[in-house]
């Protein structure tokens, strides 16, 4: 069983006035697709969604949908929220099947940084990356990966090759070739305080002696 269950109704009425009048009594227009069979138009309940859609992990999870009583499982491929109220207004949700591969973005969990040398050294972290896009069994579909900083030095980086991936599941970017594995996160000098090293610490130099006689 999934941990997020959404229940759905079929929705008969299309166009923007009959999205319009959906939202108004605070339901929120979706569309199911995929898994070898034809989109259903579905409609679900505002604010269970939105009690969902606050826990991150709802983005990288096999959702339960229950539909005139089945079940089917899928995962959001899309949300559209209202560009300045905290209102959704569309989402996208993909079947998926336990033996076909899924494509997910998965957020990235960044740990042990105060520790890492880098760090100690009085570099920052700068993370080039938060999520990345996995392929997978539905099974093997991780919640979050760890990136470990704890063994980062100063003006190292991390890469998507050198993520730990659970068995199982692969990065989509890094199928695109060598040229695809881009950096995720570094630790580097603040820009000031490698200035300063590169200068000789940016001390002022004491002043000349002065001359005999004077």
């Amino acid at each position: 069983m999934s941990d997020f269950v959404l229940n759905a109704e079929l929705r008969n009425d299309m166009g923007k006035g009959a999205s319009r009048r959906l939202r108004s009594a605070g339901k929120v227009p979706a569309i199911l697709y995929g898994g070898h069979k034809d989109p259903t138009s579905i409609t679900l309940t505002h604010n269970e969604l939105a009690h969902q859609v606050a826990n991150e992990a709802f983005f990288s999870h096999i959702l339960t949908i229950n539909l005139d009583g089945k079940e089917e499982n899928a995962i959001v491929k899309d949300l559209q929220r209202h560009p300045s109220k905290p209102i959704i207004m569309h989402i996208d949700l993909q079947r998926v099947s336990a033996t076909e591969n899924i494509r997910v973005h998965v957020p990235l969990h960044f740990i042990n940084e105060a520790t890492s040398p880098g760090v100690k050294g009085g570099g920052l972290v700068a993370h080039s990356v938060i999520e990345v896009e996995v392929q997978c069994l539905p099974k093997n579909l991780p919640e979050f990966i760890e990136v470990d900083l704890g063994n980062l030095e100063l003006n190292q980086i991390i890469h998507l090759s050198d993520l730990k991936l659970p068995a199982g599941v692969e990065l989509v970017e890094l199928s695109h070739g060598e040229s695809h594995d881009q950096a995720v996160a570094s630790i580097h000098l603040p820009r000031a305080a490698k200035e300063a090293e590169e200068t000789g610490g940016g001390e002022t130099p004491p002043p000349a002696a002065p001359a005999a006689g004077e």
